[in-house]
């Protein structure tokens, strides 16, 4: 089966072309460049980005994957979670290419997209397995016994990760994205040189992140720094103190769930799985299968949101034009 997949659910404008699980092209469309002058993502610069650019962004993963509009089955949209403005461009045009070719119409939860992520990977868990999504939108926990079965057992009661390594950068004046930048300047910084607190909520799969941001900001004040205007070796040894104490939250988590659910298979998918030191640390967990994504599907992407969407489709799912986007939308 040939499935065209298309995720605008935040900044990213993707689509791509899968025959199967095998993908056949896998473009994304960045808007980095728009956004990082403000900090953070704006989203009616971001829908209307995707307003310029979703056609040809198409056209290229059809032509890449060295196919035509006739040659697709199915249409994989995300209809949700994300922001509602950036759903409504990409759900809109996936409903217009649906009734224009007459091809069937699947919706598909962002979430399930980033779950079924390793489902593209030649090495791949068996049912039933643990999945940690970490990212800017989301930290949850999840048990997925199959493909449609999910049961959440934690998620994030205010900041994603994603979103707390955002606006840390922001308050170090490092730019944006912050992921990738705090990852690379905390393999130069000493994580032991600031305390920074761990949000363990004990007894508890959920996540809290708010704190520990708050905790980074107090820290600044303390040493005298005003925001945006730290030295390179703070800022370095700030980056590593943060860093590690997210992934040291992340991993006693992972730990924690999977003894309660008996499970012995984890996935850790989402942004914050392309995170250098999140991997390393990860393959170390005793007792525990780890998979991870290759990072380019860690990120949001088009092929996770079209193999969400065939095997939901195999089990006899379809959407009409009556699908609407979602900006909250559980799994």
């Amino acid at each position: 089966m040939i499935v065209l997949g298309i995720d605008t659910s935040c900044d990213d404008t993707s689509v791509a072309v899968l025959e199967d699980r095998k993908i056949l092209s896998n473009v994304v469309s960045s808007q980095i460049k728009f956004h990082s002058k403000y900090g953070g993502i704006v989203p009616e610069i971001a829908s209307r980005k995707h307003i310029e650019c979703i056609w040809d962004v198409t056209e290229k993963a059809i032509n890449e994957a060295n196919l035509t509009m006739k040659d697709i089955e199915l249409i994989a949209v995300c209809h949700g979670p994300g922001l509602i403005g950036s759903l409504l461009v990409g759900l809109c045009f996936a409903k217009a290419l649906s009734y224009a070719s007459r091809k069937s119409l699947i919706g598909v939860n962002h979430l399930e997209g980033h779950i079924q992520a390793i489902f593209l990977e030649k090495l791949y868990p068996d049912f039933p397995f643990l999945t940690l999504i970490v990212s800017g939108g989301h930290t949850s926990l999840y048990r997925v016994d199959d493909f449609g079965k999910y049961k959440e057992l934690g998620r994030t009661r205010d900041d994603a990760a994603g979103e707390a390594y955002d606006k840390v950068a922001k308050m170090l004046g490092v730019g944006y994205p912050g992921g990738p930048v705090i990852d690379s300047m905390a393999n130069e910084g000493n994580p032991e040189k600031f305390n920074l607190p761990r949000p363990y909520l004990h007894g508890s799969l959920d996540f809290s992140f708010s704190g520990l941001k708050t905790a980074v900001k107090l820290l600044l004040k303390n040493l005298g720094y005003e925001e945006g205007k730290v030295p390179d070796d703070v800022k370095k040894d700030i980056s590593a103190a943060f860093q590690c104490c997210v992934i040291d939250v992340l991993i006693e988590k992972i730990k924690w769930a999977a003894s309660m659910e008996k499970l012995k298979r984890v996935v850790i998918t989402g942004g914050v799985a392309a995170n250098s030191e999140l991997r390393k640390r990860a393959k170390m967990i005793e007792g525990l299968e780890i998979y991870l994504p290759s990072k380019s599907l860690c990120t949001d992407n088009a092929a996770m949101i079209a193999v969400a969407g065939y095997h939901r489709f195999l089990r006899g799912e379809k959407s009409d034009l009556y699908l609407n986007a979602r900006a909250y939308l559980p799994l």
